[in-house]
């Protein structure tokens, strides 16, 4: 069995020994609709269910693992274990109790890096699952084999986040096509935190609205060159529109 150095072991026994072997090549990402830290995670699993999850993540980014990933773990119904042998690794992320927070910048940054080492490890392809039983990366509700009476896990939050977030950086990351936080000039946490006017909004999406304004705002200069203003009237309100659009980007 694997033990993932990046995390606290937490072995639960006697699952650990007794449940059958898989080779690893889906990871599967849950919340578990609980502000739980790994630990507490860990001991919901051993005294209160015969279910578990290869993995728990606290909102601190403290991460246990409670099942080596290549013992099954029973968080994913079909995926669990297929009858080829094959499986998913499992992780249970810290949540709200109704499951509609996003991961905090210290959850994405545990979640990629443990991406990165189940590519490495196991060799998962860096691609989501594109069928219930194929290999690569996912979140619970993304294929109905993956829970058996339906479900909105993780929540529209971070599935929004998977892709655009951490999906692309578990990729980025092991391909070397990215810096290490300490390297970048910028705090990629700034680019995708969910802040700002509209707290419901992320930064991306403000600017793909942004440039949806900037647009409509050639569209209506378009319209204003035939109705007999000046070249240097026209470039004149092009610089005043300019400099509202990057005063507003500023704030």
């Amino acid at each position: 069995m694997a033990w993932y150095p990046g995390a606290v072991k937490m072995e639960l026994q006697p699952e650990s020994d007794q449940q059958p072997a898989i080779t690893p090549d889906q990871f599967i990402v849950h919340s578990i609709i609980a502000p739980w830290t790994a630990k507490r995670t860990y001991e919901y699993w051993r005294d209160s269910t015969n279910l578990e999850s290869h993995f728990g993540l606290g909102y601190e980014g403290d991460l246990g693992q409670f099942i080596g990933t290549e013992t099954r773990a029973d968080a994913n119904y079909l995926a669990n274990r297929r009858p080829n042998g094959h499986g998913a690794v499992s992780i249970e992320t810290a949540s709200n109790t109704s499951g509609t927070d996003p991961w905090t910048p210290a959850q994405i940054e545990e979640l990629i890096k443990l991406g990165v080492w189940l590519h490495e490890k196991h060799d998962i392809p860096l691609q989501i699952c594109p069928e219930w039983d194929a290999p690569g990366f996912g979140y619970h509700r993304l294929h109905p084999e993956w829970a058996k009476d339906g479900t909105n896990c993780p929540g529209d939050a971070r599935v929004k986040q998977f892709r655009e977030v951490v999906f692309p950086g578990i990729v980025a990351r092991a391909t070397g096509k990215t810096t290490t936080p300490e390297e970048d000039d910028m705090d990629p946490v700034d680019v995708w935190a969910y802040k700002g006017r509209d707290e419901t909004q992320d930064a991306y999406a403000y600017l793909r609205g942004t440039a949806a304004r900037l647009k409509a705002v050639e569209a209506k200069l378009s319209t204003l060159s035939t109705t007999g203003l000046t070249d240097a009237q026209l470039d004149k309100l092009a610089d005043r529109v300019a400099d509202k659009l990057a005063a507003r980007l500023a704030n």
